[in-house]
């Protein structure tokens, strides 16, 4: 079982002007089940980022483990897979060249990445676009490419940074719905870093909400909204009590901790 395990974990940077160490996260411990789907939230410098950069390898942490698997995590590697805000795409590349890049760089068979690239582009609603320059889709088009492009390589462990964060509401909201698709017909483990609330609430099966000075986890809920948007439009589940309930509860928790980082606190 490919779990994700965080024990200890530290992370301090050395402030470029004052000099000073500034402690970006501490003691971080939690296990992620594989297949589960965890929302990272919380006000900006509490870390949220960081932690992310550290599971997918491009940062290493000042001390504690980070496991996948039972395996350290000390680099970059195929078992994690990558959706930055923006995509990242080529896109002077087609959407076929953008979803096959990682196989054809690991030299995998061509009628073999041919047809696995076919097929995510049909799971993320994309048929028939293989041949457009990516530079002709919308940006929610261009985040399809990016999942299928993350999917294609077969990671264990996908990982989302701001994902949906510049695409309009309607958009947005189809998109969750397709992460949600995604995760329960792949079984993969997630990771989604957002800015939204709302978001955190209908993607996260586990939520963090995390505080800054120094970054740290500081309330964890367990939530059925996840599920329950495999069956029921998230419109509806967004009008739903508990749902309410938690929003403004983790609103004020987020609104509190930036009143206190603005001194007001």
């Amino acid at each position: 079982m490919s779990d994700l395990i965080c024990r200890d974990l530290c992370m301090t940077f050395r402030d470029a002007q004052s000099g000073a160490e500034v402690e970006a996260l501490k003691n971080i411990n939690f296990e992620l089940k594989q297949g589960e789907i965890l929302a990272v939230l919380g006000p900006s410098g509490c870390g949220k980022t960081t932690l992310l950069n550290m599971v997918a390898g491009f940062l290493n942490p000042t001390s504690g483990d980070l496991t996948l698997g039972g395996v350290d995590i000390e680099g970059p590697g195929a078992e994690r897979g990558m959706v930055f805000q923006q995509g990242a795409l080529f896109e002077w590349l087609t959407v076929a060249r953008n979803v096959d890049f990682g196989l054809r760089m690991s030299g995998a068979p061509e009628a073999e990445t041919a047809e696995k690239v076919l097929n995510w582009l049909d799971t993320v609603g994309l048929q028939g676009f293989g041949d457009t320059p990516t530079y002709q889709l919308s940006g929610g088009m261009q985040q399809r490419v990016a999942l299928a492009r993350c999917l294609v390589n077969d990671p264990s462990l996908i990982l989302m940074d701001e994902p949906l964060g510049a695409l309009d509401a309607l958009t947005r909201e189809k998109m969750q719905s397709l992460i949600l698709e995604l995760w329960k017909k792949t079984g993969k483990t997630i990771i989604v870093i957002t800015h939204s609330v709302e978001e955190a609430l209908l993607l996260g099966e586990r939520l963090f909400v995390m505080a800054p000075r120094p970054g740290r986890i500081h309330r964890e809920y367990n939530l059925p909204f996840a599920e329950m948007g495999l069956t029921r439009s998230l419109r509806e589940i967004k009008q739903e009590q508990e749902f309410s309930s938690i929003r403004e509860e983790i609103l004020t928790m987020i609104w509190d901790m930036e009143e206190e980082i603005m001194g007001h606190g």
